[in-house]
């Protein structure tokens, strides 16, 4: 297991309002190297509160994968780059996982 300290990766989460806003959204992250790859699921129902109402709708929820240095600017480029007014942007920090792909992330990125 790598040293907890020393874990620098993230995975962060977004959704979108439609696959294809989801798609266009990970190709730049990922091309710009604020992150080395997002997941990308169909499908996900959301209720939630907006401007006082209760909405439900359906989105496409991204799980970025990136670092704790490139996630001021990959946060940046998702508000930059995002239909919504609002976005999702919300990361969690990885403890542990397999050390190739974490350093496969680290060197994904452009740290």
């Amino acid at each position: 297991m790598p040293d907890l300290a020393t874990t620098s990766v993230l995975v962060v989460l977004s959704t979108a309002p439609t696959p294809q806003a989801a798609r266009q959204l990970a190709q730049t992250l990922v091309q710009e190297r604020h992150a080395a790859c997002c997941t990308i699921l169909t499908g996900a129902g959301s209720v939630y509160r907006w401007e006082g109402k209760v909405e439900e709708s359906e989105e496409t929820v991204m799980l970025i994968k990136t670092t704790h240095q490139q996630y001021s600017q990959l946060q940046q480029r998702i508000k930059e780059l995002h239909p919504y007014q609002l976005p999702e942007i919300i990361a969690v920090p990885v403890v542990a996982g397999l050390a190739g792909y974490l350093e496969w992330v680290a060197d994904s990125v452009g740290d």
